[in-house]
């Protein structure tokens, strides 16, 4: 069975490279980030493993690479990019990689929260354009970190909140536990968080899960934060209530549509700072990252699955 990488950058295209050093896995790199889905199956002539890091992968383009067994998707929200239903009933599977990446993650999550409550985006700008913009910020110590689904990520979000003072409290769909964490109703999670941060993975059920609905039940003047996926908050709902003040400020990292689109509303407002969906990219989680992608191709070279 062979492997290829179809998509990857330079940073990614190292760390694989480095790792491949000791090892005689048959893993082929393509060194161009920009591919197109209509390139796959003519990179995928008789590649029985895809690794694919940010390209589409439709289920039509897909039954045009008849080899194709399966797909190692870089990260957990591969529904983003392809439905995994449809490629099995082809006899595609799909692999995610989790966890390799919930420290970087979580302290973009924290880094946003901070910057939000000091507003250092807004006057960062300010200054660069001439302007001594000064705006008052909202002191972290003591008040109440609410984080929305609670994994991997989530735990150490509550760990540094934790080490700042916070308070930390918790809605998961399935009951949970985790030192120094309160678990509540989603609906006391909104009412009561000063800054509200989602860590949910993208499906059906979570798609548009912070709805106009549950935005109106946060509490006034709260921050949200986003490093999860852009889609599981209805976007125009959220914007609404950034020009309101009703949220005072947001954090995000992912967007429903990336890369955001220039002229977007979103780049408009003053009282939001954005990220480039990076949260993930630290040295250390590549290293997971493209060494879980790896053990996959491992796994299933000698296993067939």
């Amino acid at each position: 069975m062979r492997a290829l990488f179809v998509d990857a950058n330079d940073t990614l295209a190292a760390v694989t490279e480095k790792l491949l050093r000791a090892d005689s896995l048959p893993v082929g790199i393509n060194r161009n980030p920009a591919i197109t889905p209509g390139d796959l199956p003519g990179l995928l002539d008789g590649v029985e493993i895809m690794i694919v890091d940010h390209t589409a992968v439709p289920t039509a383009i897909a039954a045009k690479c008849p080899a194709l067994k399966h797909v190692v998707f870089l990260g957990t929200g591969a529904r983003s990019y392809m439905n995994p239903e449809e490629l099995g009933q082809r006899g595609i599977s799909v692999h995610t990689i989790k966890g390799y990446g919930d420290t970087a993650v979580a302290e973009c999550a924290i880094a946003l929260m901070w910057a939000s409550a000091k507003s250092f985006g807004e006057m960062d700008r300010g200054m660069r354009e001439g302007n001594w913009l000064r705006r008052d910020a909202l002191q972290l110590t003591g008040k109440t970190l609410g984080l929305i689904g609670f994994g991997g990520i989530a735990a150490e979000a509550a760990r540094m909140a934790l080490g700042c003072g916070m308070k930390v409290i918790a809605w998961n769909r399935s009951p949970k536990t985790h030192a120094g964490v309160e678990f509540v109703s989603l609906e006391k999670l909104l009412a009561d968080s000063h800054v509200v941060s989602l860590h949910l993975l993208l499906n059906e059920e979570t798609k548009g899960f912070l709805s106009r609905e549950r935005i109106t039940q946060m509490r006034p003047g709260a921050i949200l934060i986003n490093t999860a996926r852009g889609a599981v908050v209805d976007e125009d709902a959220m914007c609404d209530a950034l020009r309101s003040g009703h949220i005072a400020h947001a954090g995000l990292d992912v967007f429903t549509v990336e890369p955001l689109p220039p002229g977007h509303p979103l780049t408009k407002l003053p009282n939001v700072t954005l990220s480039a969906h990076s949260a993930f990219r630290t040295p250390e989680a590549s290293d997971n990252l493209i060494g879980a992608a790896l053990d996959h191709c491992r796994r299933i070279m000698a296993n067939g699955r």
